[in-house]
């Protein structure tokens, strides 16, 4: 993505740049800020989304302060269904930043221990809400499940609960309190996806208690942490996320080791049901399955006549 001036020191003048966006070779994020349009249409929708936000940056040149769903991007925090809105907070009315139908202008003025600056990859600045501050916006903002996304991984990269607790009990802003305190009462940084994040929730949603984030089981085979698992049931829980088994080594290798640790843990009498994101659609079958993996766990773990 590049600025108007950015284009015209590189030598695309006016005229060049309403040809190029005339015949699709660049695309117009908003006033003053393009892209490739080869590179839009190739792109991830949550990359198109921080595109936008460094669009809405160029624009306005740098004076908005980002908060919310976007804040909590900027802050590199997963992000999930929050939609592709350019969030800023600004304590005063007809605000240029507020202009643009892709820009959500909140009203309000933030005190100076609630704004950081972030470096942008070529040393600009940038400001953001703070990760607590931002916590707090999307719990009043989003519903339980897209806020506790950013919430966990907010508690991961370091945001303060306690501060959370004092900075709620303290603010001035009453409209959506309970379902902030309903957020911080959720948080668990031991989730390490959105994925994890939705499957602990919906657990709780349909009663289904007693699974612990991120269990550390020893085997034959090594170490096996499982996304949740039930000790006195014998139950495990993994999320197959598509990222999961490629991010950090070759698939093929955390594939094989993965499949040797849980047939270990099935020989030991664990029984593994796997879910993904379809699966998180449909709670009542979540529960269901659930339930009779705790029933095939108690049928295969029972004393056998001697």
């Amino acid at each position: 993505m590049a600025s108007t001036l950015q284009l015209l020191e590189a030598g695309i003048d006016d005229r060049l740049l309403t040809a190029a966006v005339r015949n699709g070779v660049l695309l117009r994020l908003r006033r003053g800020a393009y892209v490739r349009s080869s590179y839009w249409s190739q792109i991830k929708p949550w990359e198109r989304d921080d595109l936008r936000i460094r669009a809405h940056y160029e624009a306005t040149g740098g004076t908005a302060r980002y908060s919310h769903v976007s804040a909590a991007r900027l802050h590199a925090c997963r992000v999930w269904n929050c939609g592709p809105l350019v969030h800023v907070t600004t304590g005063y009315s007809n605000s240029g930043t507020s202009t643009g139908p892709d820009v959500k202008t909140h009203l309000f003025a933030l005190d100076d221990t609630e704004v950081v600056t972030l470096q942008l990859a070529d040393g600009r600045e940038i400001q953001v809400t703070s990760l607590e501050r931002t916590v707090l916006d999307c719990a009043r903002l989003l519903p339980l499940n897209e806020a506790a996304v950013i919430g966990d991984h907010a508690l991961r990269k370091g945001a303060d609960l306690p501060r959370m607790r004092q900075m709620l009990e303290q603010s001035e802003i009453k409209r959506g309190s309970r379902r902030a305190i309903t957020l911080l009462h959720s948080l668990d940084a031991r989730s390490e996806s959105a994925g994890e994040t939705r499957t602990r929730l919906l657990l709780h949603a349909i009663g289904v208690e007693g699974f612990e984030p991120q269990y550390e089981l020893p085997t034959r085979a090594g170490l096996f942490r499982a996304d949740f698992a039930d000790p006195e049931r014998r139950v495990i829980i993994e999320f197959d996320g598509k990222g999961k088994y490629s991010d950090f080594k070759p698939t093929g290798e955390v594939l094989l080791a993965e499949r040797a640790r849980e047939n270990a843990l099935i020989e030991e009498e664990w029984v593994v049901l796997r879910l993904d994101w379809q699966h998180l659609a449909s709670p009542a079958d979540v529960k269901r399955r659930v339930l009779a993996a705790a029933v095939r766990a108690q049928t295969q773990n029972r004393p056998r006549p001697a």
